[in-house]
């Protein structure tokens, strides 16, 4: 949604978004499935996948729009009916003279900036999530109520953590 939003208001809606939006999650779900690990080499997990994703970014975004941009004939375009072994190498050639350049940038700074904002960041994110208590199970128990959400007398369902527990403290 941000890159939507984004999109939105700076004029950036194309063609290219929904491939753009796709990659994205694709980037966010791989950091999803990452190994867990602590310390230094959770850090150096993250550094290098945010490279690799970074250079996977960019070529999922050449495959969007390598078969339309480059016409037909020329060294560097589709030519349907070839081998795969054939466009593959095509594909890398117009991956190479058109965005390698950016695709490397963007992999080394991206692994940079999560090697050294990586442990703050991952500080916070796990102190917020302690305080949110989202491992605390949720138990429902019946209590009376002078009226229920229909206007009548009744009983209705009351989310508690554990039966006799304080909530959890900030």
């Amino acid at each position: 949604m941000t890159l939507f939003a984004s999109a939105l208001v700076t004029g950036g809606v194309g063609p290219w978004l929904p491939f753009q939006m796709l990659a994205a999650a694709w980037v966010g779900w791989g950091a999803g499935v990452l190994p867990r690990a602590r310390g230094r080499r959770e850090v150096g997990l993250l550094a290098g996948y945010g490279a690799v994703a970074g250079l996977a970014y960019g070529i999922l975004l050449n495959l969007s729009f390598w078969p339309f941009s480059t016409g037909s004939g020329g060294g560097l375009s589709v030519l349907p009916g070839a081998p795969v072994a054939e466009n593959l190498h095509r594909f890398l050639l117009f991956s190479l003279a058109t965005s390698l350049g950016w695709d490397l940038t963007r992999a080394a700074t991206t692994a940079v900036l999560v090697a050294l904002t990586a442990r703050p960041v991952l500080g916070a994110l796990r102190r917020a999530a302690r305080r949110a208590a989202f491992d605390v199970p949720v138990r429902f128990e019946a209590a009376s109520s002078p009226t229920c959400a229909a206007g009548q007398g009744g009983r209705e369902l009351q989310p508690l953590a554990q039966s006799g527990d304080e909530p959890p403290r900030a």
